[in-house]
């Protein structure tokens, strides 16, 4: 028997793919907070296309938290926020006709302050508007997403 000592890299491991994933996939969102309003944004692909809710993305590998979520809001808004805390939490689980987990999702929405920036959307969103919370009731969303908002609106009330 031999044995490879070599120190050369060890081969690349395909991306993961978010459609009937091994393990669930970790995600970040942002309540923006500016003036009393937050940003929410209409989803221009799936999943949930159509749908608004709060711009985010998935973690990388070897990003904290807040640099996932400072991340994908610049990269999805062009926006510059201040992460401030976590304003709870959402699940998002699939099932395909057979019973398959299709998608699996965990989503931790962050409450944050608006630093810098204009929207400007990426390929991933539609729309973006800054709302006060009752301007919510008639969209449709993500489910929770008044909950997040409002959770947030008093974690950056306190601060």
């Amino acid at each position: 028997m031999t044995l490879d000592l070599s120190t050369s890299a060890p081969e690349s491991k395909p991306a993961s793919t978010r459609s009937y994933p091994a393990r669930p996939i970790v995600a970040v969102s942002a309540a923006i907070v500016r003036e009393n309003r937050v940003l929410i944004a209409r989803r221009a692909r799936a999943p949930a296309q159509g749908v608004f809710t709060l711009p985010g993305g998935v973690v990388e590998v070897g990003e904290t938290l807040r640099e996932a979520v400072q991340r994908e809001i610049l990269e999805e808004t062009a926006l510059t926020i201040e992460p401030v805390a976590l304003a709870g939490y959402r699940e998002r689980i699939a099932r395909d006709r057979d019973g398959k987990v299709e998608h699996h999702f965990v989503i931790l929405p962050f409450a944050a302050r608006w630093i810098a920036g204009e929207p400007v959307l990426n390929e991933e969103l539609a729309e973006a508007r800054w709302l006060v919370p009752s301007e919510l009731a008639g969209l449709t969303t993500t489910e929770g997403l008044a909950e997040i908002v409002a959770s947030a609106l008093a974690i950056i009330g306190r601060g």
